[in-house]
């Protein structure tokens, strides 16, 4: 992976302010700490930060084709860039290189703008072809990369990390109170919206088509088209399986050549590795098909109900793997990292568990290692959260049509507790906004409560008449006819996987420490094998991932292939230590608070203090300590992004260190001057 950037004239070819594009670079080196690369043009600049993982010794970018007329910036990785070499040159094609950036610029003139959906892998591009004028800027199926835009006026500028738009000195940086709600409802940033006014982060799977102005009165056109949309078979048509020992044949094979392709590089690959089925499979595959010298990583945790190493380390001896390397992540740790977290994730995170891996990433780093994989996905793909059979228990209070006991009970569960709750019209509203009931709408519900006990007078009314779950688009109509297990797939892709688990716990806290991460369980094919088949295949009866634990039966030990989903998270009470941490104060204080406007002052004193009381280990209790996580991670993010103010903490800044010096010049410097 990488870091790219750019900037468009929407209203000609003015010149791009002096320093600008340099000013984006610079705020992503961390992203490319090996080169860096510019191409300027009349009402055009593109700048790369290079990660140089395939293709060492001439992957330098931007990259153009051979009549120097497409140029592309490419923040990612094309698994079948070997397949695809082969093609392009029998169909006449000269490439000059060994890296996958090369075979974009052909694709494109032989496709145009199909080329989107032949691409493969985790990417992020931008694309410029000279004799059309005209940007393209694209991202993958899943949104493993990032790439953030926003229109100033008559400039368009984009790059991989909102800090590199705000490096640009083009963007006035103000708060999004709808992107904090969606915090608030999903405990992640899914986006399109962020929680920066004017900021928009490219859906997954879509592109946008830019043709600036001719300075003549043509106007400029900005499109954004899916190439790529999420889809399942109707209920009662999606295949049976009928024969178990040969479905699991079919899905080892599809997943062993996932595996295989996200091996592919000219550095070493490492693999993280819990104690779970998913990543214990992914490192089987990996040492079976380049052998036990892959490092393994892995974090401790200092609470024995959330510690995997045992486990991890029983999957490591059992596949042959060597012993994972251990990265320790205590409370203080999640205390002393999360200022750090924050600034990488550009958005209020209410997950301990992203400060754990940002910590091991950078270990990763330490160890000298560019790339990992990991096993996101196989939850999202295969129903592993618990939550799912909470929903099919409450799913059997609703046999009787248009009763709606489980709703009733629901209600007098919070109600016995004390908790508060939205009306059933707002219930009902969420549910025809993802076409019908839903196992998240609980599952987040959880964290939306805090909107209830914390959000200020000023900001419940700002919010009134907003639904963060009509801002995802989910395609109703079409999903109607999809299994209900089916719609909490897309809505646990489209939320959690790409909002979250390859943002704030993925992209953003590995480049950081501009480390790699690869994901087998979303390749292409993968995805597409496994959602044709009939959700028994993800949920029998009440066992979760069900057809990946029987695949995991032949290659890892039965109690890791049978163990019960453990979600990997650090503890949550570790912000309310006693004593209080200073900055938490800081940001919780009375004065802080007023300057956000944010959150109810009183609120937060009381529920701080009342907390404690609740029985530990409850849902109520646990709810109320999201919510609290919640509230110092929006003042902590205001506090670093917003201009400083609120505690004892340096703000962050685009003013960087001339560490960038220190790349390696590349050639494409000179195509300013072409």
């Amino acid at each position: 992976m990488c870091g790219i950037a750019g900037i468009i004239d929407l209203a000609g070819e003015r010149l791009v302010p002096e320093g600008c594009i340099q000013r984006m670079a610079r705020a992503l080196l961390h992203r490319g700490p090996d080169e860096e690369g510019f191409l300027v043009r009349p009402g055009l600049a593109l700048a790369s930060r290079r990660l140089s993982i395939v293709g060492l010794a001439d992957g330098q970018q931007p990259m153009g084709n051979e009549d120097r007329n497409v140029f592309v910036v490419f923040n990612g990785e094309l698994f079948d860039y070997v397949e695809r070499r082969v093609e392009l040159r029998e169909r006449g094609h000269r490439l000059v290189t060994h890296c996958d950036t090369e075979i974009i610029p052909h694709l494109w003139e032989d496709h145009r703008e199909q080329m989107w959906e032949k691409l493969r892998g985790q990417f992020a591009i931008a694309l410029w072809d000279e004799r059309k004028r005209q940007l393209q800027l694209g991202r993958d199926r899943f949104g493993i990369a990032p790439l953030f835009w926003t229109r100033q006026g008559d400039w368009l500028l984009f790059a991989s990390e909102i800090k590199g738009l705000l490096a640009s000195g083009m963007v006035s940086v103000r708060a999004d109170r709808r992107g904090i709600d969606h915090v608030f409802t999903f405990s992640a940033v899914p986006g399109p919206r962020t929680c920066f006014e004017g900021v928009q982060l490219l859906r997954p799977g879509h592109f946008l088509s830019i043709s600036p102005g001719n300075g003549n009165g043509a106007s400029a056109v900005v499109q954004e088209r899916a190439f790529w949309e999420m889809n399942f078979p109707d209920q009662g048509v999606e295949e049976w399986g009928e024969n178990p020992k040969r479905l699991v044949d079919d899905f080892e094979k599809v997943l062993l050549q996932a595996v295989e392709e996200r091996l592919r590089a000219d550095v070493p690959v490492g693999a993280y590795l819990s104690g779970g089925v998913d990543s214990s499979m992914i490192v089987a595959l990996a040492c079976h098909l380049k052998g036990p010298a892959i490092n393994t990583y892995t974090v401790r945790v200092h609470e024995p109900e959330l510690d995997e190493l045992d486990a991890a380390s029983l999957s490591a001896r059992h596949i042959g793997a060597k012993p994972p390397i251990v990265q320790d992540f205590r409370d203080e740790d999640a205390l002393a990292t999360y200022p750090r977290l924050i600034t990488a994730a550009e958005a209020p995170v209410i997950d301990t568990a992203c400060a754990a891996l940002l910590q091991l990433s950078g270990r990763v780093h330490s160890c000298g290692q560019k790339v990992v994989l990991t096993g996101e996905g196989a939850d999202e793909w295969l129903v592993g959260y618990p939550w799912y059979k909470a929903a099919k228990l409450m799913g059997f209070l609703d046999l009787i049509p248009g009763v709606g006991f489980s709703n009733i009970a629901r209600n007098a569960y919070l109600s016995v507790n004390k908790v508060p709750h939205f009306s059933d019209a707002w219930r009902q509203q969420v549910e025809n906004s993802v076409g019908g009931p839903n196992a998240w709408i609980d599952a987040y519900g959880l964290l939306a409560i805090s909107k209830l006990r914390f959000y200020s007078e000023p900001m419940r009314e700002t919010l009134a008449q907003t639904n963060p779950w009509t801002e995802l688009d989910f395609p109703v109509e079409r999903a109607k006819r999809w299994d209900p297990l089916h719609r909490g797939v897309w809505i646990a892709a489209r939320v959690l996987l790409a909002g979250h688990l390859l943002q704030a716990k993925g992209d953003r806290v590995a480049m950081h420490s501009s480390v790699e991460v690869r994901y087998p369980f979303l390749d292409e094919d993968v995805f597409d094998f496994l959602a044709k088949l009939h959700p028994r295949w993800r949920l029998r009866g009440f066992r979760d991932k069900h057809l990946l634990r029987l695949l995991a039966e032949r290659w890892v030990p039965k109690s890791v292939a049978r163990r019960h989903k453990v979600i990997f998270r650090a503890p949550l009470d570790s912000f309310h230590m006693q004593p209080e941490p200073p900055f938490i104060a800081q940001l919780l204080s009375e004065e802080s608070l007023r300057k956000t406007g944010y959150f109810d002052l009183s609120a937060v004193a009381r529920w701080r203090n009342d907390f404690r009381k609740m029985r530990a280990g409850s849902l109520p209790r646990f709810s109320v300590e999201m919510g609290l996580m919640a509230v110092v991670a929006t003042q902590l993010w205001h506090h670093l992004f917003m201009g400083g103010g609120l505690a004892d903490l340096p703000e962050w800044s685009a003013i960087q260190t001339p560490a960038a010096a220190e790349a390696r010049p590349t050639q494409v410097g000179e195509l300013a001057k072409t």
